[in-house]
């Protein structure tokens, strides 16, 4: 096995860990809890790891999270519905979950 991603958040371990999935990349996440050990252990040591468990896949891997990480979220629409500022990249309200059709 071999570290290839330090998240900066469970979410972000999560994100990285489905789209090398969807790659057929077989990967772990570590430090799914350390987080609740913040103050007893250095933060550093808290932040969520996904490992590749086979190296040969290492070259795949990394262009997956290039690709992740040179994406970015552009704008922002407003909610039809509620009339609340939401991402670009959101299809349903963080408010009120109502679909969102318009685009910029």
């Amino acid at each position: 096995m071999h570290k290839l991603y330090t998240a900066a958040d469970l979410p972000d371990a999560y994100i990285v860990l489905n789209l090398l999935t969807q790659a057929h990349i077989e990967v772990r996440v570590f430090n799914e809890n350390a987080q609740g050990g913040l103050g007893e252990i250095p933060f550093t040591h808290a932040y969520p790891e996904v490992w590749l468990l086979d190296e040969a896949d290492m070259e795949r891997a990394n262009k997956v999270i290039e690709n992740y990480e040179l994406s970015e979220v552009e704008g922002d629409v407003y909610c039809t519905g509620c009339h609340e500022e939401n991402p670009a990249n959101f299809q349903y309200c963080w408010n009120c979950g109502e679909l969102i059709n318009e685009r910029p």
